[in-house]
């Protein structure tokens, strides 16, 4: 693989705040390996301070592309319609709160070329609730592809705002679909049920903003009914019987039905490792 082309996703929507959104854009004008192309995905109206910069970032940044959608109509709706303007050979997931570090898009393309037969590559994260520089955590999954199709019938196996990929494998797969609160564990499951190749490096790349309204979208009944779909998704893509459909059903269901307190030490038990020195 020569010289690559890349096209970073980045959407944006009326909750995303204008903080947020500088943090996210100055790190990916930071990368030590630059990215052809940042499409950003305005999903409807957003705040004005936004929509600012935005244009502003439209206006400055030859790179910058800006697709304006009317309406709100969610996260994989807006991404398909991103991915469909798409013309380079890859592209990476950057969400609108987080922060990649400088390196990333260099060690991923790095990895890529190293690994031919990986489709799409994810990484560790780095939490961080207000500041980067005071982590809480690091949000590690597994690495090789056997692990990961093994973790895929519990749990989505790929950190998203981590994501890089083959534009052409996301598009074999039909790309992202409106499967609500569930998108791109849905599309993770597609990848895998089609033969598609995923990894995960295991060096953290991305410093993923957590805290309560993160938390809150894990739960409810709202997410409990996401669930059901989603088990039944696996079901029909052959990656689990109805059988254990159920079973999965209902331990994911009472790990999200948990309080608050005890549902934050959960997480941490199951994802999280020890922060690296260096960081």
């Amino acid at each position: 693989m020569t010289d690559p082309s890349l096209t970073v996703l980045m959407t944006v929507y009326h909750g995303t705040t204008a903080p947020h959104v500088r943090q996210a854009l100055d790190s990916l004008y930071a990368q030590t390996r630059p990215a052809e192309e940042i499409l950003l995905v305005q999903d409807g109206p957003v705040g004005e301070d936004v929509a600012e910069i935005l244009a502003e970032a439209e206006a400055t940044r030859d790179e910058v592309r800006v697709l304006r959608r009317e309406n709100n109509e969610g996260n994989a709706v807006a991404s398909a319609a991103a991915m469909a303007t798409l013309r380079t050979e890859f592209y990476a997931r950057q969400d609108s709160d987080d922060i990649s570090y400088p390196e990333r898009f260099e060690r991923q393309l790095a990895f890529l070329a190293e690994h031919p037969g990986v489709d799409l590559v994810g990484s560790a994260m780095t939490e961080f609730v207000d500041f980067p520089e005071q982590p809480t955590g690091v949000r590690a999954l597994p690495e090789s592809p056997a692990e990961i199709n093994r973790y895929l019938t519990i749990n989505n196996p790929i950190n998203h705002p981590t994501v890089m990929a083959r534009v052409e494998a996301i598009r074999a797969v039909g790309g992202y679909q409106p499967v609500h609160l569930m998108e791109d564990y849905d599309l993770m499951a597609r990848l895998v049920a089609d033969g598609k190749v995923l990894a995960n490096m295991t060096e953290e790349l991305v410093y993923f903003r957590v805290g309560d309204a993160q938390l809150s979208r894990r739960t409810g009944l709202d997410m409990i009914h996401a669930e059901l779909t989603m088990q039944r998704h696996l079901v029909d893509y052959g990656l689990v019987t109805a059988f254990r459909a159920v079973g999965n059903f209902l331990l994911r269901s009472t790990y999200r039905l948990l309080p608050k307190q005890l549902l934050t030490r959960v997480y941490r038990v199951l994802f999280h490792r020890r922060i690296h020195a260096e960081r």
